[in-house]
C-alpha cells in the first residue's frame, strides 16, 4: 500500500488485511466485526473499539460504492490504530465537498439499497484523531485514519 504519511511505519503489534471487491457489500460488516473482536481481545476501551469499527465500516463502504476494488489494512501498535484503504476507482473530484455531511456521489442504485447518504467521510473524520486522504480522479484514493489509544492506567 502507498501510505500517505509515516504514521503506519511503527512496527505492528497486529496487522489485519482484507481485499475489497466491487459491490461486495458483505466485506464491510465482516471487516468491522473482525477488527472489533480483535480490538476487544486486546483490551482496548469500548469507545476506541466503537470508533475504529465505524472507521473500518465507512472506509470499506466507500471503496465498495465508489471503486472497482481495493484493500484494507488495520495496523495495531501499542499507541495507536491505523486504518488504511487503497482503491482503484473514480477518485474524489472535490474532497472539500466530500467531507460535508450529506454530500454524496453514490449512484441511484446504491442509494436505493440504503447506502450512499454522504456520511462516510464525515463519520471517519469524527471518529479519527487524524485523517489523511490522497485521491486522484480516474485513478483512486488512499485513506489513512489514525486513532491514538489512551493509556490503560
Amino acid at each position: 500500500m502507498n501510505h500517505p504519511d509515516k504514521e503506519a511505519d511503527s512496527k505492528p503489534q497486529f496487522k489485519l488485511e482484507f481485499k475489497i471487491g466491487e459491490k461486495d457489500f458483505s466485506v464491510a460488516g465482516e471487516a468491522a466485526s473482525k477488527v472489533k473482536k480483535t480490538l476487544q481481545q486486546l483490551g482496548l476501551r469500548p469507545e476506541e473499539v466503537r470508533n475504529i469499527a465505524i472507521i473500518v465500516y465507512e472506509a470499506v463502504m466507500n471503496v465498495i460504492i465508489h471503486a472497482t476494488h481495493g484493500e484494507l489494512e488495520v495496523i495495531i501498535v501499542p499507541e495507536k490504530v491505523v486504518v488504511l484503504t487503497e482503491d482503484t476507482g473514480m477518485g474524489i473530484p472535490d474532497l472539500e465537498m466530500a467531507m460535508k455531511e450529506g454530500y454524496s456521489t453514490a449512484t441511484h442504485e446504491v442509494r436505493e439499497m440504503g447506502f450512499g447518504a454522504g456520511m462516510g467521510l464525515p463519520n471517519i473524520k469524527q471518529c479519527s484523531h487524524k485523517l489523511n486522504i490522497k485521491s486522484q480522479v480516474g485513478v483512486g484514493t488512499v485513506l489513512e485514519a489514525i486513532v491514538y489509544l489512551s493509556s490503560k492506567d
